[in-house]
């Protein structure tokens, strides 16, 4: 059962809280702010929102135990419990890499129409199944190669472009009754001006008028062309930006339209990116007029030795073993989230939006019948609220006193409930979303003592709660030995665990009667990719980045209709990501006989793109039957086999001495892989789980995290 800190009446709350709105000596004097609505109203408030997707950042989510999985999905879903989340963003899945991993595309093919594959569908539903408000919104970073019909651009035949994204926005509707609210062009790639006047007329045919176009996730270029052209001005609805540093321009702003920090943070989540989050949530809009802030990303779910680890608003990335840490950017969220909703308004700027005299900076929401109130305010240092990006500039915020009248709609008020958070850096604990007593306005006024690096909300809403579960399961080594045969899983899905880096692997039936499911790499052709580098050898990754020892075991199946040219086996892979091009490891490749009567090759070489050979060889193997390839790497020797039978032993490169396990392919084309077995080479990995487990209990750190095994 869930456990939940409750809105305590203020005479049972513990008398030490009081002491923290006491005046506090600074040598300053305090300094006054208006917050007033007789002038009118500010912008309308779109909601804080995070980001599964670009790419695969849930990856690692969809397999985890319950009761795990729903307590995980409750702190960033549930109102009233923890992040209480107003916006959903996901990725459109375009069959390529797009940061930590591939999704899925609807469309593999022209043709081709399917609306189960990915996690984003289950995602979004489990997201509305606990907040039927919540808003969704899907965008795109890469399209199917036949998208772009040879040109490598979606924008080469607009029509057909936006023709496959209305696709995905109606078959979100007819097989899983979800409305997607948004819709955005191309994830921080040049946009186009006649695609997007297509897609809004598309949406409309469509009967989709109510999804609004957010446009263009990328700069604050795109104003330019809105302002001079009234019918592109028309189709976009929203002007996205990403990672503006809390920035607009006085073009954006002209345009009249919602201005968005569409994607943001994207920062380690530890109480520096707590802080980054704190500030930016609210000067988003104190400096830059943005009314909608979404993190990058949701939830940190996919190995820590990929890109970006650890950037979301909380981590969950051992589903082998349950365990999860809330992390502290889920209760900045809810300073903000737990006590408006999408619709309310900001006060006007001066008027209970601003920057504090000594740093740090106060907004101010109202309800739309203006009977609520809701304060947030935070000050937070330069050194502890530094983002990813971009660069922050210098300033000062220290202790002070600040004192403040309501009037208008809100002199009337006599008390405000009151939740503090204290980010310490110091080596004590933090003090995350702490209910505290309210605090008593008199006269229309209160003198509010701030130290640095605290957020507080104050509140005439009575309902937030800090959400609890049961601790977790501890931390554990990915499970060794590891076994995969596919049979459990749903035509089109993905197996647990694995990492699709470039291509997309789905389990699909064989009509082979020894291997009834298999995994098959199912991309026929480079997509029109996200990431600027090639990336034509699909690639899958699973298992313990500080595995070295490890003997990888797998059966392989080349179909001599669209088949790849040959497949690979590999240990100590070192990369994922966009630059997965460059991942050096042990890889054993297998080139099955040609049509020309040529015998097959074998290569074991140190790289993904075959640019250093180990050692090569003659092997017998042909296309439509299935081969077992086996390697083993201990020490500085690796042996390979095929079909039980040795191929050849040979040392290894000096690097990488550690690394991820993978399977993949030489072209873009089907292949076929199935069970898959890992095991440790050294017997003493079978018994290191408890010495990891002490080692892991309190943090996950990228040194201590266990590794996972190719199946």
């Amino acid at each position: 059962m869930a456990k939940s800190v409750t809105s305590f009446p203020s005479a049972l709350l513990p008398c030490v809280l009081c002491l923290l709105f006491q005046p506090i000596s600074t040598g300053y004097q305090p300094a006054a702010y208006i917050v007033d609505d007789i002038g009118g109203l500010g912008r309308r408030f779109d909601g804080i929102g995070g980001l599964s997707g670009g790419g695969a950042t849930s990856r690692l989510l969809v397999n985890y135990p319950q009761p795990q999985r729903d307590q995980i999905l409750d702190f960033l879903f549930k109102p009233n419990f923890g992040a209480s989340l107003h916006i959903l963003k996901v990725e459109i899945g375009g069959d390529s890499q797009s940061t930590d991993g591939t999704e899925s595309s609807h469309m593999h093919e022209m043709w081709d129409e399917n609306y189960q594959r990915g996690y984003e569908w289950w995602l979004m539903k489990e997201a509305k199944k606990r907040n039927p408000n919540i808003k969704l919104y899907g965008l795109p970073w890469a399209f199917p190669g036949w998208v772009g019909q040879g040109s490598m651009s979606p924008y080469a035949h607009p029509e057909l472009t936006a023709s496959y994204v209305v696709k995905w926005l109606l078959g979100a509707k007819k097989y899983h009754n979800l409305t997607i609210d948004y819709v955005g062009i191309w994830n921080e790639r040049a946009y186009n001006v006649k695609y997007i006047k297509i897609l809004r007329m598309l949406l409309d045919q469509h009967g989709l008028n109510h999804t609004r176009i957010v446009a263009a996730d990328g700069n604050w270029g795109i104003t330019t062309d809105i302002l001079k052209d009234k019918d592109f001005a028309a189709a976009v609805d929203i002007i996205g930006v990403h990672y503006p540093g809390t920035l607009s321009t006085a073009e954006a702003v002209n345009t009249n339209k919602p201005l968005w920090s569409s994607e943001d943070y994207s920062t380690f989540n530890d109480n520096v990116g707590a802080g980054c989050w704190a500030r930016i949530l609210n000067q988003n809009y104190v400096n830059g007029n943005m009314t909608s802030t979404i993190s990058w990303n949701l939830i940190a779910s996919y190995y820590e030795a990929l890109p970006y680890p650890r950037n979301g608003l909380m981590t969950a990335d051992q589903p082998w073993a349950g365990f999860y840490v809330v992390e502290n950017p889920i209760w900045v969220t809810a300073h903000t989230s737990q006590f408006t909703q999408i619709g309310w308004s900001y006060l006007r700027h001066g008027s209970g939006v601003g920057k504090l005299s000594y740093g740090g900076s106060y907004v101010s929401l109202t309800s739309p019948d203006k009977k609520d109130l809701t304060m947030i305010i935070e000050t937070m240092s330069h050194d502890h609220s530094i983002c990813i990006r971009p660069p922050l500039p210098q300033y000062k915020v220290v202790p002070q006193n600040a004192t403040f009248t309501l009037k208008g709609t809100f002199a009337t008020i006599t008390s405000l409930n009151a939740w503090y958070t204290k980010l310490n850096f110091t080596g004590t604990s933090s003090e995350p979303f702490k209910q505290v007593t309210p605090i008593k306005v008199i006269g229309g006024s209160f003198t509010l003592p701030l130290d640095v690096d605290v957020i507080i909300t104050l509140t005439t809403i009575t309902g937030g709660n800090k959400g609890s579960y049961a601790i977790p399961p501890p931390p554990k080594p990915f499970p060794l030995p590891y076994t995969e045969d596919f049979e459990s899983y749903p035509e089109n899905s993905e197996a647990n665990n694995f990492a699709q880096q470039i291509g997309v692997f789905e389990i699909h039936p064989s009509n082979h009667l020894s291997h009834k499911q298999v995994m098959q790499q199912v991309v026929q052709e480079q997509p029109c990719d996200w990431c600027s580098q090639k990336l034509i050898n699909p690639l899958n990754v699973i298992g313990n980045h500080n595995w070295s020892d490890i003997q990888v075991q797998v059966d392989v199946f080349i179909p001599s209709m669209n088949g790849t040219t040959g497949a690979f086996i590999a240990a100590r892979v070192d990369k994922g990501g966009c630059t997965s091009f460059l991942a050096n490891g042990v890889f054993f490749w297998m080139f099955p006989n040609n049509t020309q009567g040529e015998e097959g090759t074998f290569y074991v070489t140190s790289d993904l793109a075959r640019t250093d050979t180990i050692t090569a060889g003659r092997l017998e193997a042909t296309f439509d039957t299935w081969h077992t390839l086996k390697l083993e790497v201990k020490d500085g020797v690796l042996v390979v086999y095929i079909d039980g039978n040795f191929l050849t032993k040979a040392s290894t490169a000096a690097s990488p001495t550690n690394g991820f396990v993978a399977l993949g392919s030489d072209t873009f084309g089907y292949s076929m892989f199935d069970n898959v077995l890992i095991n440790p080479m050294d017997d003493r990995l079978r018994f290191r789980s408890k010495l990891q487990k002490m080692e892991t209990l309190h943090r996950h750190d990228n040194e201590d995290r266990p590794m996972i095994v190719i199946n």
